[in-house]
């Protein structure tokens, strides 16, 4: 099995620290392939670099020339998977939405904890989008940007425990989600230092995605994600056509 994850943003070091949550929590025989996009924002902090991010995976992933069985996109909830759904067969799994369908396995509400608080809406959008809104506690957003957290991760480490902390107490969640790829691989230390389940959103995507594979499902193309209509799109896929 084939799992492109892929991170939204072009900050090659985020797109490896990705990659190495999933491979952790990868099964034996899963090969995971980390894409980085060719153009975009190095970090995605607002709605203007989410929606070029969205462009930029894919185009990505529209231009991967090897087969593959499932998309991850590493992006807490950002735009386009829609579109992503509409261009492959395959599975794919917002990473947003994977953690939240795991937290409501394990608990009766959860919170999740961002970068800044204006991620805090388009969180909140992509989760009731996905009617997975009504048992979300709250998002808490630890005020420090995507590439900030990246370069003090100490102080991120400090700032989500300090907000997952007021999240369990103040808002009664019962599970936390890490809500943002950049804190791949943190979930166990939150854990040990709150006693309470942390969900990390990569590892959930990359499970939910095998779990999709094995039982031979892909994105429906009856209606909302078929294929778009045969049309002359100027200048796509758009890494081909730039001086990259």
């Amino acid at each position: 099995m084939r799992i492109l994850v892929v991170n939204p943003n072009t900050t090659e070091a985020m797109t490896e620290a990705i990659a190495m949550t999933a491979r952790d929590y990868a099964s034996l025989g899963t090969e995971v392939v980390p894409l980085t996009p060719l153009f975009g924002a190095d970090g995605i902090d607002c709605n203007f670099e989410s929606l070029l991010s969205a462009v930029a995976v894919m185009d990505r992933v529209a231009t991967y020339d090897q087969p593959y069985d499932a998309v991850v996109m590493a992006g807490f909830g950002e735009h386009g998977r829609e579109g992503l759904q509409e261009i492959t067969d395959v599975p794919v799994i917002d990473i947003a939405e994977a953690s939240a369908h795991v937290a409501l396995m394990i608990g009766r509400r959860y919170s999740v904890v961002t970068t800044l608080d204006r991620s805090i809406g388009s969180i909140e959008d992509r989760l009731l989008t996905a009617g997975l809104a009504d048992r979300c506690a709250s998002v808490r957003s630890v005020g420090m940007g995507t590439l900030e957290f990246d370069q003090s991760p100490e102080a991120g480490m400090a700032a989500i425990i300090e907000e997952a902390r007021r999240a369990v107490e103040d808002d009664r969640a019962e599970v936390i989600c890490l809500g943002c790829g950049g804190m791949a691989g943190l979930d166990r230390a939150i854990t040990d230092a709150l006693g309470v389940p942390v969900v990390d959103p990569v590892a959930a995507g990359v499970r939910l995605a095998e779990a999709m594979v094995g039982l031979g499902l892909g994105t429906s193309k009856v209606c909302t994600y078929a294929a778009p209509e045969s049309k002359t799109i100027t200048g796509w896929p758009l890494s081909k056509h730039l001086a990259l």
